[in-house]
């Protein structure tokens, strides 16, 4: 269907509305109990962004997003429920069981005719309150998230919702990995199984092959020969996609006309989960002041946290001690949680791109790299920065850092409106390529890849990794720049660079002229970082007794 991407006139309506109300919408108190925190974003700010997201949905649509489902620790012992961010971005709701229904034209639902919106939330109960924490409720929810129509999610399927009368239906993934409770009826397990029936969406309805279309829509033209090659390979492992006429009518076209025919020919079908994707990347990658808010406040939580430790930390600590050290700042600011696992890796720890096991009892002076991001109301920070536990570089520790901060250099100037997306990266990976010959660690531009193995950039916000479309940079978008170095034991290079692991990470917003580093109060250069270290710790005298 044509919907399955935003059109030109969808976007530029999204662009132009997103910054319509220009001053800042107050903070609220927004959470179930007394004494809880009274700057969380204010019910309007999800309500404009409802409003935006249903300015995308076509005619005789409905739109349907789930709660996060809750996940599983050990035997009876759950993990500390985090929201999905689309769903708390749309409603400020932060508890599970809820599912959020948005339709196109005012619908009657429970009764009650007029309806745009209508949030089912998980009901009252004392009891389990007693154990779990206090609930919002229907009514808490109404009053405090300012909701059209709110209900106990065990009025779902009775609701009365005319799903056969609407042409598409519109969601975004289902939870499929959710446990069934059989003492709640309403559960999310039951929700998601509810709407599957009432909807009608077919058993054997395949959201991958959605993707699958979205993709070929998007880069069939203008990507053709990376696409084609992608498809035949799949058409090898996946025998159902050999069979696919519109794939195989795709891969059959040999001009441009005749793959915008066949793209053209998409088959149709009522079920869409990838519109709101779509229109859910364009809303969020451009942040409001009111967002901006929290990230700044969490980008400062951070690099406040980068500067406490620098000045603590000693060869004797292990990674998980740091780790911890990094952690407290953040609760000591009231941050809720890590916005992703802290990485805290000493030498060929650091290494590992995404090391978060942080168990080396002692970091000795191997170069030590911390990425870390406090995550302050839902909003995330992402901040790396790469020290000597000593407090001063070895000479090959400091070459090897000082061509990646001339490489975030290089993409810093390359962070621009209208740039594309991939230019800070192009700019840094020039300088390390250029670099790593000097140093005589590669001999050719091309193998930089084997020691820079990742992207410089990606959206910051609700996610660690954003939601947005990787189009052009644009004002008020968040990207985090962060080349690095990562040279592990037995590389084919000089053994002095074995397990130096370098990065420098820090959060960028995109101005209307250009850029600002949200996250500059970390030390970034040789000597402001061993100046930092040099510095009295608070927690110097902190002693605790031999276990």
């Amino acid at each position: 269907m044509a919907h399955s991407l935003l059109s030109t006139s969808v976007r530029l309506l999204l662009a132009a509305s997103l910054f319509a109300a220009a001053a800042p919408v107050a903070s609220a108190q927004r959470a179930a109990g007394p004494d809880r925190p009274a700057d969380f974003l204010d019910p309007a700010f999800h309500k404009q962004r409802r409003e935006l997201l249903r300015q995308t949905m076509p005619a005789r649509s409905v739109a349907v997003l789930f709660a996060a489902p809750v996940r599983n620790r050990a035997n009876d012992v759950d993990f500390q429920y985090h929201q999905s961010p689309d769903l708390f971005y749309l409603t400020g709701y932060d508890e599970p069981e809820a599912m959020l229904v948005l339709f196109k034209e005012p619908q009657t639902v429970g009764g009650q005719a007029g309806i745009t919106e209508a949030l089912f939330v998980q009901p009252r109960n004392p009891q389990r309150e007693q154990w779990t924490g206090r609930r919002l409720g229907a009514a808490g929810a109404k009053e405090q998230l300012k909701l059209q129509y709110t209900a106990d999610n065990k009025t779902f399927a009775g609701a009365g919702i005319r799903w056969a009368d609407f042409g598409t239906v519109l969601f975004t993934d289902l939870p499929a990995d959710v446990r069934d409770d059989s003492t709640d009826p309403a559960d999310l397990f039951s929700l998601v199984a509810t709407f599957r029936q009432q909807a009608g969406i077919p058993n054997d309805f395949n959201p991958k092959q959605v993707e699958l279309y979205r993709t070929m829509q998007r880069y069939g033209v203008s990507n053709a020969a990376n696409i084609k090659g992608y498809l035949e390979n799949l058409s090898k492992e996946i025998p159902a996609l050999a069979q696919d006429a519109y794939v195989q009518g795709y891969l059959k076209a040999t001009t441009d006309a005749e793959r915008e025919k066949a793209l053209a020919a998409r088959p149709s079908s009522r079920y869409d989960n990838a519109a709101l994707n779509d229109a859910l990347d364009v809303l969020r990658q451009a942040k409001t002041p009111e967002e901006l808010q929290h990230l700044r406040k969490a980008i400062r939580i951070s690099t406040v946290g980068q500067q406490e430790v620098m000045k603590a930390v000693r060869p004797d600590m292990g990674e998980m001690e740091i780790q911890g050290l990094h952690e407290y700042v953040y609760k000591k600011y009231g941050a809720e949680f890590e916005g992703y696992p802290s990485i805290v890796g000493a030498g060929a720890n650091g290494c590992v791109l995404h090391y978060i096991t942080n168990d080396k009892p002692q970091v000795k002076n191997d170069l030590l790299l911390m990425d870390c991001g406090a995550e302050y109301h839902g909003y995330t920070a992402d901040v790396t920065r790469t020290v000597p536990p000593s407090g001063k570089f070895s000479p090959a520790q400091r070459q090897i850092y000082e061509l990646v901060l001339a490489a975030q250099e290089a993409a810093f100037q390359a962070c621009k409106p209208g740039a594309e997306f991939r230019a800070p990266h192009k700019a840094a990976e020039q300088i390390i390529a250029d670099g790593l010959i000097k140093l005589g660690i590669i001999q050719k531009p091309e193998e930089a890849r084997r020691y820079f193995p990742h992207g410089t950039s990606h959206y910051l916000g609700l996610d660690v990794h954003d939601r947005g479309t990787y189009g052009p940079l644009a004002a008020n978008q968040v990207i985090t720049v962060e080349p690095g170095i990562y040279i592990p034991e037995g590389s084919p290079c000089d053994q002095k660079w074995w397990n130096i692991g370098v990065r420098i990470e820090d959060d960028v917003l995109i101005t209307p002229t250009g850029w600002e580093n949200l996250s500059a109060e970390a030390p970034r250069t040789v000597a402001d970082i061993e100046k930092m270290m040099a510095k009295k710790s608070a927690l110097d005298d902190f002693k605790l007794p031999k276990l």
